[in-house]
């Protein structure tokens, strides 16, 4: 019998960054970011085509650079950061689609409700940094729904808008750590 070799890689958060754009308005586009998350990828596979993928973030390193609508965020009528203090992330698929393109398929839970999302992803390479790290690197975009995870306020406008949109753009790009 073979034996399989897996490795495992750890998000490293000094050269990572987790943003989210939503429109405000429906004419201009508020971006945030989560400052507290960590994830791991194991695989067996060089081009990491078998990558098992998990993810979580802190719902209250919440950061949208305006400490009133943070604190809003963090609210019942947002991710109720009291009951719901984690966003959680795990793949089913990472399938290459071809040369450095992926498509990551898994469920992300917000707010206690899960639900299948997609997002394409960029394969940057593998480098060893000055200190002897092996190191990749990933830019992942996708977008989804927050009704669909019960983030349901909003107001509206005098002509009939929405303060909030309700499609969220995200833009991840993470640097793995190789772990030994």
């Amino acid at each position: 019998m073979q034996t399989i070799n897996k490795n495992t890689w750890a998000i490293d958060p000094a050269h990572s960054e987790i943003h989210f754009k939503v429109r405000h308005l429906v004419i201009a586009t508020v971006t945030g970011s989560f400052t507290k998350f960590e994830g791991s990828l194991v695989t067996a596979a060089t081009d990491f085509s078998d990558a098992v993928i998990t993810f979580s973030a802190s719902v209250d390193s919440i950061n949208t650079n305006v400490p009133d609508r943070d604190a809003h965020l963090k609210s019942a009528e947002f991710f109720d950061a009291a009951n719901h203090p984690e966003i959680r992330f795990r793949s089913k698929r990472f399938v290459k689609e071809e040369d450095n393109n992926y498509q990551l398929v898994g469920d992300i839970t917000i707010r206690g409700v899960t639900k299948e999302v997609k997002l394409r992803v960029e394969f940057g390479g593998t480098m060893k940094d000055p200190w002897g790290n092996e190191k990749a690197g990933f830019s992942l975009a996708g977008k989804l729904s927050r009704k669909e995870f019960g983030l349901q306020w909003n107001a509206m406008t005098e002509a009939g808008g929405a303060v909030a949109g309700d499609e969220v753009k995200l833009e991840l790009n993470v640097e793995m750590v190789k772990q030994v």
